[in-house]
């Protein structure tokens, strides 16, 4: 198993895979800077954890990545591939609430390769993810919702699984946001 990455090494291998898809670069670099501003979030110790995964969540867009068609489990059989943490592994296949959408295409045992993490660093990256559009604008959380269900079909695959993790969602940016607040 590699050790644990740094930020930096995290931002150029996601800039190498990522740079390419334009938009999807653009989400991604927003997504790791709103990652380091709710880093205090977590634990000292995870902080960088928290910001890699940031740098990594999408990197299953790229398409020299893609198996399954589903971004989360192929970011995350990539990172496996290359000997990185389960850990790590799994924050970035659980991402966001994938697996709402992993239930929806039917994917749920390739899914269960990593465990669902419920913490800190899971929140906060949820959270990162889902206040950062498309095109790294910052957005809440219901502006970033709207976004996405103005882009798919209310009864697409993603449209459905974004709707029913709503809850989800909302209640890890909460936390996320009691957590800021503790230690401001």
């Amino acid at each position: 198993m590699q050790e644990r990455p740094g930020p930096t090494v995290a931002a150029d291998l996601a800039r190498r895979l990522l740079a390419p898809l334009g938009a999807r670069w653009e989400h991604t670099q927003q997504v790791a800077r709103r990652a380091a501003e709710l880093a205090p979030s977590v634990p000292e110790d995870e902080r960088d954890l928290l910001v890699v995964a940031a740098w990594w969540h999408d990197l299953g867009y790229a398409p020299e990545l893609v198996q399954t068609g589903f971004h989360p489990i192929d970011g995350a059989r990539y990172l496996a591939s290359q000997g990185h943490s389960p850990r790590l592994c799994a924050l970035v296949a659980h991402h966001s609430a994938a697996t709402y959408e992993a239930e929806e295409r039917g994917l749920t045992e390739e899914l269960a390769d990593w465990p669902r993490e419920e913490g800190a660093v899971a929140d906060a990256l949820w959270a990162a993810d889902m206040t950062t559009g498309p095109r790294g604008q910052r957005f809440d959380y219901t502006e970033r919702l709207a976004e996405i269900l103005a882009r798919y079909e209310a009864d697409s695959i993603v449209g459905r699984a974004m709707s029913r993790a709503q809850p989800d969602i909302a209640a890890a940016i909460e936390r996320t946001d009691q957590r800021l607040a503790a230690v401001a």
